[in-house]
């Protein structure tokens, strides 16, 4: 099954997933990372990592088997990484909490430049008392933060299954000392980030070079939970995920997660590039004062979403597990429904942080032979509810597909 074309875009160069290994790592680092490999490899962690939060996420047991959802079709298929393409995941195939480097969906736009560790510098112009310029090695030598975080790509969708989607465990430098350090002048208004990914875009019949890049206003880029990412699952950045430095949004689709990054630009207007006032642009049809209006507005934050994505059984027990994704809005519970019946409770991993995905299951108990439905709802702990698909406002846009999602298995 082929995504949607205007992600799709093909490129020559080849995919490069190097990194220099003398990069301020010591041996406790090495030891960290190791075990965090172990536990995405192996869906659990060992005991005695304070620094590392539960991590379990079931794997098919001996003699446990999927139960095939019957709205998918046979022609659906998950290809392998592959330079400057996109990658979404198999939801029915997620067997660990945190989603393999080599798994965790890729979208890009302009390529996926290639950036020498040696020679990276990140710089911080614009509205600022001070410019700087970091190394990777400034980057990584202080302020480091650590967090599990989950997002998916504002296109994420119930064509793909839900495919769009990652979870891993990031560590980097906290945006906002790098920005107290520089010190925001008065009058600034939005920060922009901008990527090492450039290409020619035709904009009113003349072509330009643009890089990628995407903004935040001052408020949302000075949360503390925000990040330059330089290592991703215990592991370097990997290329195609931005190497050596990405953002990190923590709540936000992941359009906002600018790859490459080196470029931070503080200033007084609205940055108005593609990606933030063209595209990933969400067309709704919304009550404006009493009239009804055609509203758009850029992916930023994400929607309160719950998705199932596997069903298993193992001597006759089915179970039924999902995740859910928002803005980091504490949840209030996850219900399931099968075919006509009531709303039921689901059990919430005890595991899940603020700004994970947020796993589910909800044992399904005795079902009787044939095709059933089971949907999901998610409600926050300020009463919001997961819309259904009748819900949502009539738009356009493919963008922030959010709504209750209908599965059909056969028992």
């Amino acid at each position: 099954m082929s995504f949607d074309k205007s992600f799709d875009k093909s490129f020559d160069k080849s995919l490069d997933k190097s990194f220099d290994p003398n990069s301020d790592m010591n041996p406790e680092d090495n030891g960290r990372r190791n075990l965090l490999k172990g536990a995405i490899g192996g869906g659990v962690l060992a005991a005695g990592a304070a620094t590392l939060p539960g991590l379990v996420f079931p794997a098919l047991a001996q003699g446990e088997k999927l139960v095939p959802f019957t709205d998918v079709p046979d022609t659906f298929r998950v290809g392998p990484v592959k330079p400057n393409a996109v990658h979404y995941l198999d939801t029915r195939e997620i067997d660990t909490y945190f989603t393999d480097n080599d798994d965790f969906y890729l979208v890009q736009h302009y390529g996926q430049p290639e950036v020498d560790n040696d020679s990276y510098r990140l710089r911080v112009t614009g509205m600022v008392d001070k410019e700087l310029e970091f190394s990777l090695a400034d980057l990584m030598s202080k302020d480091v933060i650590e967090q599990q975080v989950g997002f998916e790509c504002g296109g994420n969708a119930q064509r793909l299954f839900q495919g769009l989607i990652g979870n891993a465990y990031w560590r980097g430098r906290t945006l906002s000392t790098i920005l107290e350090e520089a010190g925001i002048q008065d009058g600034a208004k939005e920060i922009v980030f901008f990527g090492a990914d450039i290409a020619k875009e035709e904009i009113r019949g003349q072509e330009v070079d643009k890089a990628f890049a995407r903004s935040l206003s001052i408020e949302d880029a000075m949360r503390p939970e925000n990040m330059l990412a330089f290592e991703m699952n215990g592991e370097p950045l990997p290329h195609y995920h931005g190497k050596p430095v990405r953002l990190v949004v923590p709540g936000w689709y992941g359009i906002a997660n600018v790859k490459w990054i080196t470029q931070i630009h503080v200033q007084d207007t609205r940055y108005m590039g593609r990606f933030m006032g063209r595209d990933y642009v969400t067309l709704k049809k919304e009550n404006t004062g009493g009239v009804d209006r055609w509203v758009e507005n850029s992916v930023t934050t994400m929607n309160l979403k719950s998705s199932i994505i596997r069903v298993t059984e193992l001597g006759g027990n089915y179970k039924v597990q999902g995740f859910v994704l928002n803005d980091g809005t504490a949840i209030e519970s996850v219900e399931v429904k099968v075919d006509d019946g009531p709303w039921q409770p689901a059990e919430m991993n005890p595991r899940n942080t603020k700004y994970s995905w947020k796993l589910f299951s909800f044992n399904w108990n005795n079902p009787s032979p044939g095709e059933h439905s089971l949907v999901s709802r998610v409600t926050d702990i300020n009463g919001n509810v997961q819309a259904t698909p009748e819900e949502l406002p009539e738009k356009i846009s493919y963008w922030e597909d959010f709504g209750q999602f209908k599965r059909t298995v056969q028992v």
